[in-house]
């Protein structure tokens, strides 16, 4: 093989195209941190949604030296320490409504929020990025000890068997749509560990790069 066409196989690896992150929590900072460091490839631009601060129980954030009170995407934005024209991150520290949906412009949505009833607001997300031609991510129950089985497939494929899934049916979510879980709910009286949270992470960022590679061939 020539340098030449090294060169050229080089310069196609290079970041491209968008990822919308809904959520910059323990999962969300997470994925963020994974997409960042992606080298030949990978998105150019991350945009950061959540209208959280941090706090002292944010300890994976405060471990990597976060001040509390900071809006949760600003922290992830400071950690991109790329020269902008490589990769940027873009902090939107503010939450998704069915008002400012339209600030969505990733070629892939993760959806990663919790607390309370997300699911309606789950399936606007994914209704607008379906609009936009764009490809989307979300989970359904991550709790576990951290040797639980973790499925990721299209929402198609799953049984009944697991409400959060058949909430998202409910709303129209039924197909072409990436749902991870660990078939484990808020239900079950189990925690959510930091070791299912790395893998989670590890799972959703590789589906994220190959829907973005997708998107871009």
């Amino acid at each position: 093989m020539t340098n030449d066409e090294i060169k050229k196989m080089e310069d196609k690896q290079v970041p491209r195209g968008r990822i919308d992150l809904i959520g910059c929590g323990r999962l969300g900072l997470r994925i963020g941190i994974n997409l960042i460091q992606v080298h030949r490839g990978g998105p150019k631009i991350i945009g950061a949604f959540d209208g959280q601060e941090i706090d002292g129980g944010d300890v994976i954030f405060t471990l990597l030296g976060a001040e509390t009170r900071k809006p949760k995407p600003e922290f992830l934005e400071q950690l991109c320490t790329h020269k902008e024209d490589f990769r940027k991150v873009i902090s939107y520290p503010e939450y998704i409504t069915e008002e400012n949906l339209d600030l969505l412009e990733g070629d892939v949505v993760i959806i990663v929020i919790a607390g309370g009833n997300t699911i309606p607001t789950a399936a606007k997300i994914i209704k607008h990025a379906h609009e936009r031609g764009a490809k989307t991510i979300g989970t359904a129950g991550i709790f576990g000890f951290g040797n639980e089985n973790i499925e990721i497939k299209d929402i198609s494929e799953y049984d009944d068997s697991n409400p959060a899934v058949e909430e998202l049916r409910k709303e129209g979510i039924v197909e072409n749509h990436l749902v991870l879980t660990t078939n484990k709910l808020i239900r079950d009286n189990e925690p959510v560990t930091p070791y299912t949270l790395d893998e989670v992470a590890k799972i959703i960022t590789m589906n994220a790069l190959k829907l973005l590679r997708d998107q871009h061939d």
